[in-house]
This record gives C-alpha cells, sequence and structure tokens, in this order.
C-alpha cells in the first residue's frame, strides 16, 4: 500500500493528466484517473436514474464496506494459522483495495486537478472536488502490440488495435495477483481439515 501510495503521489505532483514516458516500446508510464470501477465503468452507465455523483458515493462508500469484511477475512485468517498462500493473497487483495479507496475518499480534496497542469498537494484553494469524490491514479500501461488487425478478421478487421491497452496501479496489481493467488493456490489455500 506504501509503494501504491508512493507512486501515484509522485505521478500526480510531477505529471499532468495524460502525460506520458517511454520506458520501453511496450511499457509507458502514461497518467489517467479512473472516477468509477475497473476500465472506468460507473455505476450510471448501468443503472440510469442514478447521476455520476451519487454513483461516485455509493461506489466508495461500497468500497469501504468491502475493505471492512476484507480486513476481518485476514484477522480470521491470521487467527486461525491458515496456510501462508492464503493469508499472502487476502493481505495483498486487503493492501490494493486500501490503497485505491485512499484514492477515492481522499484524493479530491488533497490535490487540485491535473488538466494541463500539475497537481499541487493540500493547495490553498481547496481540492478538485469533495471528500469521498476522488478519483483513482492509474499510470501502468503495457501496449505490448499495437497495429492494424488484418482485413480478413470478422468484425474487427482493418481496425487499430492495442494488445492489453487497461492502464493500471500498483494496487490493481496486488489486487490481480492475491485473486490469482487465490484460483492458483486454492487446494494449498483452502485446505480441508480432516477429521
Amino acid at each position: 500500500m506504501l509503494i501504491d501510495q508512493i507512486s501515484k503521489i509522485y505521478i500526480k505532483t510531477h505529471f499532468a493528466l495524460q502525460d506520458s514516458v517511454t520506458v520501453f516500446s511496450w511499457f509507458k508510464i502514461y497518467f489517467i484517473e479512473n472516477d468509477g470501477m475497473a476500465w472506468g465503468t460507473k455505476i450510471s452507465d448501468f443503472v440510469s436514474f442514478i447521476n455520476d455523483r451519487t454513483a461516485k458515493v455509493a461506489l466508495t462508500l461500497f468500497r469501504i464496506v468491502a475493505i471492512f469484511g476484507i480486513g476481518y477475512w485476514l484477522y480470521d485468517v491470521v487467527k486461525k494459522n491458515s496456510p501462508k498462500v492464503l493469508i499472502l493473497a487476502i493481505a495483498l487483495i486487503f493492501a490494493g483495495a486500501l490503497g485505491n479507496i485512499i484514492d477515492s475518499v481522499f484524493y479530491g480534496i488533497l490535490f487540485d486537478d491535473s488538466y494541463a497542469q500539475i497537481a499541487t498537494f493540500l493547495p490553498e484553494s481547496g481540492g478538485y472536488d469533495a471528500l469521498l469524490h476522488g478519483k483513482v491514479v492509474d499510470m501502468l500501461y503495457f501496449p505490448l502490440w499495437e497495429g492494424y488487425l488484418p482485413e480478413w478478421l470478422p468484425f474487427k478487421g482493418g481496425e487499430y488495435f492495442v494488445f492489453f491497452n487497461p492502464v493500471f496501479n500498483i494496487a490493481d496489481m496486488a489486487i490481480s495477483t492475491g485473486f490469482i493467488m487465490l484460483i492458483v493456490f486454492n487446494k494449498k489455500a483452502f485446505k480441508k481439515k480432516e477429521s
């Protein structure tokens, strides 16, 4: 969580929105902000009668409730001396979720906006939005392949395509790694006690 927050604060205070630095041809630091869930999806995209601001607060409050559940789960598995792989997986999910919640809850009041400027931490004029309305900072971009798809492909033939288009952050990596560990090491993580 600490590495996640340090990287986000560095990006927020050194990059304007959509600035990028090419590290390798297949890896870029590319600063975007995510106002919703994965890939910028918002609750209001599914439930049309909820406006974006209400949906944002609902999503942030849901995340806060979820983090308490994950935190209790982590406490419980540590207390029960569960397999280390289970504890590590839940700890990664917990740390990643908490890292993104910090952005959602506090970044709106801690920073001014990043549109065509580098954000300031604790600006005198106030932040870019209210408490619970912060945007999650994403910066890791891996465009492994970019180009035009062959014309003969159905539906998408001839279109420009980027393989692995999502932009994400360290918290997202921790959450994904934790879930992958739970899937791959399922039998080891959830050992059945012999009676």
